[in-house]
């Protein structure tokens, strides 16, 4: 009798562990590399709390920003390995996947307005780029905003003419590489946790940015001068571990999506005026003068960076290029 207690209490005990262990929430890592108070980080921060409550506490997201896990040149790869389950990586990083398409956002003035990019992102073309991705184990799940770029240095950068010799910091983006070497200046491929060392201790002589990332990363105190260009678009792709992402039961995977679509609406609403309230607080700071260029002179900025688009047209993709240029009635 005591024999068959034990064997029932034992069955009991395992039934119950192995309930408890089907239990247990899943969870989403999701690593970035910028500060939580960006565009993205607080996108970031929406999507977790959402996600957990959409799925009733079945997902548990764990938000790593600052670079805490990975630094941009790692993450990709550890989210194919599996190491992490959710990225949103600037789209100019995934040249080195060999899907050199996302490239065509880092063209210069390819987009002149929110409405430019809208027709990229919510069309088309910004559906068939996140389905290139698919053969490399990612997926694709939504485009994130973060803003037009500054041009920043210690001397002034008035115009082109500005930037003979200087070296400045970008992306790992043959696209961006090309875009400084129009300008007479020197690119430089760093990561982004080490531009404002590399600001201090004079390695590079300026670099490019959406206000928001500029003031988070402190670089208004190691950089003099900059321009408002507005020369180029930084936005992001939110991208998951396909494997795991297609494991996920259906209704978990529902309330996902649903969570990142509103996540996705509340960041890239707020990216306008984190932007717009970072360069108002680098203003008021005085550590950096501010220039907005003249009519005539943007027009020499537009007139040197426009080339670009050609000479990195068998990178992105003739077809990219001409069905971009056909989205933005161009």
């Amino acid at each position: 009798m005591k024999i068959r207690l034990s064997m029932a209490f034992a069955a009991a005990m395992m039934f119950a562990s192995a309930g408890a262990y089907a239990q247990a929430p899943i969870t989403i890592k999701f690593s970035h590399v910028v500060a939580p108070d960006t565009p993205k980080g607080k996108g970031a921060e929406r999507f977790k709390e959402l996600a957990e409550q959409y799925t009733d506490g079945k997902v548990k997201v764990e938000v790593y920003p600052n670079s805490q896990l990975y630094k941009d040149k790692e993450e990709l790869e550890a989210l194919q390995l599996g190491a992490v389950q959710m990225l949103a990586p600037s789209l100019a990083k995934f040249g080195p996947l060999g899907v050199r398409e996302f490239e065509i956002f880092d063209l210069p003035y390819i987009f002149q307005s929110k409405d430019d990019l809208r027709k990229i992102t919510d069309g088309d073309v910004g559906k068939s780029l996140l389905a290139k991705l698919e053969p490399k184990g990612i997926t694709g799940l939504a485009y994130w905003d973060n803003g037009f770029k500054v041009m920043s240095a210690n001397t002034p950068i008035h115009t082109p003419d500005d930037f003979l010799g200087l070296k400045l910091r970008i992306q790992s983006s043959k696209v961006l590489e090309a875009q400084m070497k129009a300008l007479d200046a020197v690119p430089q491929v760093m990561a982004f946790s080490e531009v404002y060392q590399a600001l201090q201790t004079g390695v590079v002589d300026g670099t490019e940015n959406p206000p928001s990332n500029m003031y988070t990363q402190k670089m208004h105190e190691v950089q003099k001068h900059a321009t408002l260009s507005d020369h180029g678009y930084l936005g992001y792709a939110v991208i998951v571990n396909k494997k795991f992402w297609d494991g996920l039961p259906a209704d978990v995977r529902e309330q996902l999506e649903r969570a990142m679509s509103e996540a996705t609406t509340y960041a890239n609403d707020i990216a306008q005026k984190e932007n717009d309230d970072s360069l108002a607080a680098m203003k008021a700071s005085g550590k950096t003068t501010f220039y907005e260029p003249t009519a005539e002179e943007r027009q020499q900025w537009i007139d040197t960076l426009l080339p670009v688009h050609k000479e990195m047209e068998s990178r992105v993709g003739k077809d990219t290029l001409e069905a971009t240029y056909k989205a933005l009635g161009r």
